[in-house]
């Protein structure tokens, strides 16, 4: 069972607006390469995102499955991934100051995942887990950034991603 943390410089609101974005699933999950809403309403228990791997010229396509929503602090996904089956893996928000603490948990549940895991799988597994909370990093404090940088024409202290309206 891989286990990864990372401190991001970003509200605990402001990291689950881009994990609650169906849309943005493909930004920060590592290895995809496009996704989108394919039924129910993300990040919604049962809702699914379908999403693309390239592997040179082949494109494969899969589904990820929410299996577990609590709106604001978890999410637990079922990712399918073809011959490779299926893996858990489970997303947990802890407020920490001004900041979010991410804690990301994945276990193969099916599949040749499940029966060929072992030291060096999981060994993998870790460093996309910590590719994969860089980029989310990187998107939810960009998004901080920005939203703290003066825009010619909007008002400040409103829609900002610390919790204003858009406007």
């Amino acid at each position: 069972m891989a286990v990864r943390h990372r401190l991001i410089k970003a509200s605990p609101d402001t990291v689950w607006a881009v994990l609650a974005d169906g849309t943005r699933y493909a930004d920060w999950v590592v290895g995809t390469s496009a996704s989108r809403p394919v039924r129910g309403s993300w990040p919604g228990t049962g809702a699914a995102i379908r999403y693309q791997v390239r592997l040179g010229p082949m494109r494969l396509t899969n589904e990820t499955i929410v299996r577990r929503c609590v709106n604001g602090s978890a999410l637990e996904l079922e990712v399918q991934a073809g011959a490779l089956g299926t893996a858990r893996v489970a997303l947990e928000l802890r407020p920490w100051g001004e900041h979010c603490l991410v804690l990301v948990d994945e276990h193969p549940l099916q599949g040749a995942g499940g029966l060929l895991h072992n030291a060096g799988v999981e060994m993998l597994i870790q460093l996309r887990h910590r590719a994969m909370l860089a980029r989310l990093a990187r998107l939810c404090e960009d998004r901080t950034d920005s939203a703290d940088t003066p825009v010619p024409g909007r008002p400040t202290g409103a829609g900002t991603a610390k919790g204003g309206a858009r406007g």
